[in-house]
C-alpha cells in the first residue's frame, strides 16, 4: 500500500507538468497591435485554390505583387491548389506542427473545424471595425471598401457563433445548362424556371429511340438526359425548397426524414430509366451537353465558361461538339413562384500567431482581396460575382456585364448569363448552418444521392429497408451518430477543461495500480 499512495503522489505531482505541456500547444488570443511595425519584416503564407486557370493564377501573383509594393516590409509567398479539399487536409495536418498558412481561401464548413484548435482562427469583428486598419480604415493604403459596401448576406456567411470568422471573396451558385433545341424537339416550352416535375418527365422523354435502337434526339447510341454535378447540393437544396429538415446551427441532424427518403425513391426511379446520372457516375455534365448526349446539366455558374459547344474551355475534342442554343436557367424548383438557390463560393480565412503584427500583415492581405480591381478580374475568370456593393457598382464591371455575346472569351454569353442568373436571385440564396462537423454533413447528403443512384442502375430493390439500411450506414460512414441527438448532448467528459481531463485519467490509471497490486499481493499471500 505505501508503494501505491506513492504512486498517487507521483502521478498528482505530474499532473501539473502534463497540463502546461497540454496548453504551450495553444495560442494566445489575437490582441490588435498599436500598429504595423514598418521597420519588421513580415512573410506571410496565403493558399489558394484554382483550376489550373493560368488567369486565376496571374490575377492571385499581380494581386500580391500590387500589395507588396503598397507595403515593401511584407511579403506574401502564394502556395496554389486545385482542390479545396486538399487545402483542408493540408490546414488539418499543419495545425498540430503550429505550421497553418497566414491567410487562406476556404470554406466554413472548413473554418469550423479548423476552430476546434485553441485560438487556431483568428474573429475578424474587431479586425473589420478597426477605424485604422479596419474596412475603409483611415491608414489602410489602398482604396478598401467600407463595412456596408461588403454585401451583408455574403458577409454574415462568414458567422459562426455569432462572430465573424471569414471575409467573402467571390460568390456562385448553381445554374441549369439546358439544350433549348432538344426540349422543343421532343414538343415541350422551356419555362423560364422549371419544376422538379418538369425536369423529370422531359428527361423521361429524352430516352425515346428510332427502330435501329438510337435515341430519336441525336440519331446516337449515348443518350443521359440529365446530370447532376454536385450531388450534395442536389439533396440540400431540394430539402430546403420543400421546407424539409437538413440541420440548424446547433449540429441537430434533420436530413434522416421522410421527406428524404420520398426524394431518394423519385431519384432511385430515373436513375434506373437511365434518365438521370451524376458526376460521380457519368462525368462531367458539360462534356455530355457540347457533345449533345444530354438535355439538362447542372453545374456551378463558376463552371459556366465549360458549357456550350462554342465555350472557350472543353474537356471533349472539337469533332464531338454539338451545335445547339443554350439556355441558363435557375435550378429546379419546387414551387417556382418562390425559387431557392444555394449561396456558395471561397471565403478567406486568417490563422492566428505569435506574433500579432504578423497577423496584421495577414489582415492587410486579406482585406486587400475584396478591392475592386482583384474583385472584377477575378469574377470575369468565371462565372463569378463580386462580393462588394463598390466593385458591381464600377463603372468597368458595368461595361462587361452590358457586352455579352461579344466574344467567347471575355464576354461569352453562357457566362454573362449566369453571371446575371445569381446578380439577380443574390436574396434568394441561403446558406446551410455551420458547425463542426457541418463539411461530413454535406458528404453525407451527396452520398445518399450517389448511393441510391448506384444501386438503381444495378437494379437493387430500393424500398423501405434498403432506405433504413442506407440511412444507418451513412450515418455511421460519416459519424453522423456520434454526435447524439445535438451537439448539446455531448459527453460532459469532452467539455471539460484540458487539465481536468489529464488529472482524471491520472487518477484513473493509479486506481487501477492500486487495483493491480493489491491482486497480485493477494495472489502472493495464497502462495504462502
Amino acid at each position: 500500500m505505501k508503494r501505491a499512495v506513492c504512486l498517487i503522489l507521483s502521478v498528482l505531482m505530474l499532473v501539473p507538468f502534463l497540463s502546461a505541456c497540454h496548453g504551450s500547444k495553444g495560442l494566445k488570443a489575437f490582441e490588435m497591435p498599436d500598429g504595423l511595425d514598418e521597420n519588421k519584416e513580415y512573410r506571410i503564407t496565403f493558399w489558394a485554390k484554382n483550376d489550373t486557370n493560368k488567369t486565376q493564377v496571374n490575377i492571385y501573383k499581380n494581386a500580391i505583387a500590387d500589395f507588396e509594393a503598397l507595403y515593401p516590409n511584407i511579403h506574401v509567398e502564394l502556395r496554389l491548389y486545385t482542390d479545396y479539399g486538399k487545402i483542408y487536409n493540408d490546414v488539418i495536418t499543419n495545425i498540430s506542427t503550429g505550421t497553418t498558412p497566414n491567410v487562406c481561401i476556404t470554406y466554413p464548413d472548413h473554418i469550423a473545424t479548423y476552430m476546434t484548435g485553441e485560438n487556431v482562427m483568428v474573429p475578424l469583428d474587431g479586425l473589420m471595425d478597426d477605424p485604422r486598419f479596419g474596412l475603409g480604415g483611415s491608414e489602410v493604403r489602398f482604396d478598401s471598401p467600407k463595412r456596408d459596401e461588403v454585401i451583408a448576406r455574403y458577409l454574415d456567411e462568414g458567422v459562426i457563433g455569432g462572430k465573424h470568422w471569414a471575409l467573402p471573396f467571390m460568390r456562385s451558385t448553381e445554374a441549369l445548362y439546358v439544350n433549348r433545341d432538344y426540349v422543343e424537339k421532343l414538343g415541350y416550352t422551356l419555362p423560364e424556371v422549371v419544376t422538379w416535375d418538369f425536369i423529370w418527365e422531359v428527361s423521361e422523354a429524352a430516352l425515346r429511340k428510332n427502330d435501329d435502337g438510337t435515341y430519336f434526339l441525336n440519331g446516337g447510341s449515348v443518350m443521359i438526359p440529365f446530370i447532376y454535378k454536385s450531388s450534395d447540393n442536389m439533396m440540400i437544396q431540394y430539402l430546403r425548397q420543400a421546407g424539409a429538415d437538413y440541420s440548424d446551427e446547433n449540429g441537430n441532424i434533420g436530413i434522416f426524414s421522410d421527406a428524404t427518403k420520398d426524394f431518394l425513391f423519385t431519384v432511385a426511379e430515373h436513375a434506373g430509366s437511365r434518365a438521370f446520372s451524376t458526376f460521380k457516375i457519368s462525368s462531367y455534365p458539360g462534356n455530355f451537353l457540347n457533345a449533345g448526349q444530354c438535355v439538362f446539366g447542372i453545374d456551378s455558374t463558376a463552371g459556366a465558361t465549360w458549357m456550350g459547344s462554342k465555350a472557350g474551355h472543353q474537356d471533349i475534342s472539337s469533332d464531338k461538339l454539338v451545335d445547339f442554343e443554350m439556355a441558363v436557367l435557375p435550378i429546379p424548383q419546387v414551387d417556382p413562384d418562390n425559387p431557392v438557390m444555394i449561396s456558395q463560393g471561397p471565403s478567406v480565412a486568417i490563422f492566428n500567431k505569435k506574433d500579432p503584427g504578423e497577423v496584421l500583415a495577414s489582415w492587410l492581405f486579406a482585406q486587400f482581396l475584396l478591392t475592386n480591381k482583384v474583385q472584377i478580374a477575378y469574377a470575369e475568370t468565371e462565372g463569378y460575382v463580386p462580393v462588394t456593393e463598390k466593385a458591381r457598382k464600377d463603372p468597368g464591371y458595368e461595361d462587361y456585364l452590358a457586352r455579352a455575346g461579344e466574344d467567347s472569351e471575355l464576354h461569352y454569353s453562357v457566362k454573362l448569363a449566369a453571371t446575371k442568373l445569381l446578380l439577380d436571385n443574390v436574396d434568394n440564396t441561403f446558406i446551410t448552418p455551420v458547425f463542426n462537423g457541418s463539411a461530413s454533413l454535406r458528404d453525407a447528403a451527396g452520398e445518399l444521392i450517389e448511393a441510391t443512384s448506384k444501386s438503381a442502375r444495378r437494379n437493387e430493390t430500393v424500398d423501405e429497408a434498403y432506405m433504413e439500411k442506407l440511412f444507418k450506414s451513412v450515418n455511421a460512414l460519416y459519424r453522423l451518430d456520434q454526435r447524439g441527438e445535438s451537439a448539446a448532448e455531448r459527453s460532459e467528459l469532452g467539455k471539460l477543461p484540458a487539465t481536468a481531463v489529464v488529472l482524471l485519467s491520472a487518477l484513473g490509471a493509479a486506481w487501477l495500480g492500486i487495483g493491480a497490486y493489491g491482486i497480485m499481493h493477494i495472489a502472493k499471500k495464497k502462495k504462502r
